[in-house]
């Protein structure tokens, strides 16, 4: 059994920074891909940022310049520095990888349970 859980939201002011951080734990022998996605209210979950086990990132394009992904391989973490939040980032934060539980499984991708950042006054 493999688990992602979510840890860092919280409430913050415009202007303000977040830093998330997703550890995977239980059954692992290697992790591919790890991202961050992101749902508003009554909005699609939409890709934020993502890192490939080399290091390669993807940011969706609001987020570049002010969110930063990073990985600590050894810890299966991945973290999310946010900076200069704004109130459109407001959303529930859900931490993605894509999971190779055996030398035998295939790659399969797991969620954590998201974590709400709230950007307001």
């Amino acid at each position: 059994q493999v688990q992602l859980v979510e840890s860092g939201g919280g409430l913050v002011q415009p202007g303000g920074s977040l830093r998330l951080s997703c550890a995977a734990s239980g059954s692992i022998f290697s992790i591919n891909e790890m991202g961050w996605y992101r749902q508003a209210p009554g909005k699609q979950r939409e890709l934020v940022a993502a890192i490939t086990s080399g290091g390669s990132t993807n940011y969706a394009d609001s987020m570049k310049g002010r969110f930063t992904i990073s990985r600590d391989s050894a810890k299966n973490t991945v973290y999310l520095q946010m900076n200069s939040l704004k109130p459109e980032d407001t959303a529930v934060y859900y931490c993605n990888a894509n999971i190779i539980r055996t030398i035998l499984s295939v790659a399969m991708d797991y969620w954590g349970k998201g974590t709400l950042v709230t950007v307001s006054s």
